[in-house]
């Protein structure tokens, strides 16, 4: 069924991190190669489009966050070759491609910073954010940087601090520096001519910054700085990414608005001309109970909707622990499914979530990860082998619980799996109209248990959707009456809605 909106608007995007997705030269790490050969696994679930976590030279001190070269791809990955293998595969199987890109810093490994940290008057000096010490010495102010300690490092050979809102090794960009907003332009060319369809913008909100560097308030400054970094030198900043993109042609840019206010999310989106979409972060941290999530999408359409603006849905990344270990039940995982794909906005799927699978348990001699974030990113398994489809037994993370039952290749085989679950639904959302575009009303069917809402669009039969969010016993919701066209816990129900819902399961109806 064709559709009149972008493409980003009516699609489900599919986020890989490549390091966990399929090794196959046997050194444990996930590479492009792994996610080509893996296409065909996406075109059977249904998604739109794939976004790749980064894959750039880097040092990794922040596993590929940290950035040496913007227009290359690291070894361990591959090369530029198979790079354009893989984009050139995903689109001829109608695949949008995705990549990471990181603005705010480059590595310390970058010829960037390599050469601005030789002198004081280094033709690169300004391309960072360089500042003498505070009178009496110490950091030029109070910042914390996201994975503890001050944001200020000390440079001995040039006798200043450099800001980093990350690790040292993640020194920030100056991009109140004309200078260094055509470089990083010229970064999305590089890509846009290989024929990348868009970005996920990482932690964008910081690209601007207060040139006073004024000290954060001191009973929020062990938030770090980076939720508390909202400011106007950003906008103008992205209207010119905006116009960058959009005369690219069919470019969309998708922003880590690191912000917990969705207010203050939605004035990156501009007035249509700064991001396409933002991340919309706070369901990451909600309980899995109906009246939580009611009060999310209240807040998420109450604050965009007077922008225009589209939302975007989340329940688990790479930054994050996986829903089905927040929620705790496979009952839940399954029920939060149809959440997602049903809702108003662009979803965007973790790899793996589609079979299941929770947060690896990570011994101490294992963790690798600055953040403490190993355990969300433990390696996909593929089939139940002892390599689970890899190119070794032994992956450069574990492998997550229950892989031999969780692998892809076990759950497809398994017609009433999530698996399969995933499937169907992405096939419903794609054929609906009124699932990928239309209108979204909350509704009282009479049970606080229950979270119901209708979607509906011109030219397609409205949809209900009820997700019972307890799991003790069976509920009857009143008013809602339609033909079952999918069910979270009761495998090919389908008929007449009779208004019960059995605990935690979520249900999808073509009202009649």
């Amino acid at each position: 069924m064709p559709f009149d909106e972008p493409w980003w608007k009516s699609s489900v995007i599919y986020q890989i991190y490549p390091r966990s997705f399929c090794d196959t030269d046997g050194d444990g790490i996930g590479d492009l190669d792994g996610v080509r050969r893996h296409l065909d696994h996406l075109t059977w679930l249904g998604v739109d489009g794939l976004w790749l976590s980064p894959v750039f030279p880097s040092p990794m001190a922040d596993f590929g966050y940290d950035v040496a070269d913007y227009c290359d791809v690291d070894p361990v990955f591959g090369d530029l070759a198979a790079m354009d293998s893989l984009i050139g595969e995903a689109h001829d199987r109608g695949l949008r491609v995705l990549l990471d890109w990181v603005p705010n810093h480059t590595s310390d490994r970058h010829p960037w910073f390599q050469a601005a940290r030789t002198s004081r008057d280094a033709a690169l000096r300004d391309f960072y954010m360089w500042r003498d010490p505070a009178p009496g010495g110490g950091p030029p102010n109070n910042w914390r940087a996201a994975f503890g300690g001050d944001a200020w490092t000390f440079d001995d050979a040039t006798g200043q601090y450099y800001l980093h809102c990350f690790l040292p090794e993640q020194p920030d960009l100056q991009w109140a520096n004309p200078e260094v907003e055509a470089a990083m332009h010229d970064t999305l060319r590089f890509w846009i001519d290989r024929g990348v369809d868009g970005f996920r913008m990482d932690v964008i909100h910081l690209i601007g910054k207060d040139p006073a560097l004024p000290d954060d308030p001191d009973d929020l400054v062990e938030l770090t700085h980076v939720p508390l970094n909202h400011r106007p030198e950003t906008h103008p900043l992205l209207r010119r990414l905006r116009t960058l993109l959009d005369d690219a042609g069919d470019r969309m840019a998708v922003g880590e608005v690191y912000l917990l206010d969705t207010a203050q999310v939605a004035e990156y989106y501009g007035d249509d001309d700064e991001l396409h979409l933002c991340f919309n972060f706070p369901p990451l941290f909600a309980p899995w109970s109906a009246s939580a999530w009611r009060s999310q999408i209240r807040r998420t359409e109450a604050e965009l909707g007077p922008r225009g603006a589209w939302p975007t849905w989340v329940l688990s990344n790479h930054d994050n622990r996986r829903h089905r270990t927040r929620y705790g039940t496979d009952a839940a995982a399954r029920a939060a499914a149809v959440l997602l794909l049903t809702l108003r906005g662009t979803p965007f799927l973790y790899a793996g979530e589609e079979l299941g699978l929770q947060d690896g348990t990570i011994a101490p001699d294992r963790v690798v990860d600055p953040g403490g974030r190993d355990g969300c990113r433990c390696p996909i398994p593929w089939d139940d082998s002892p390599t689970h489809g890899w190119a070794t037994e032994d992956p450069w993370l574990p492998w997550p619980p229950e892989a031999d039952v969780r692998s892809v290749d076990r759950l497809r085989q398994d017609p009433e799996s999530i698996l399969w679950l995933y499937r169907e639904l992405l096939a419903l959302r794609r054929h609906s109209r009124s699932l990928r575009a239309g209108t979204l009303e909350l509704l009282d069917v009479g049970n606080d248990d229950v979270l119901a809402y209708r979607r509906q669009a011109d030219g397609d039969a409205a949809r209900l959707v009820l997700v019972h969010m307890a799991t003790t016993d069976e509920v009857r919701v009143a008013g809602c009456a339609g033909e079952v066209e999918c069910s979270s816990a009761v495998p090919g129900r389908r008929g007449a809605f009779d208004g019960v819902l059995a605990p935690g399961e979520a249900v999808v109806l073509r009202a009649g």
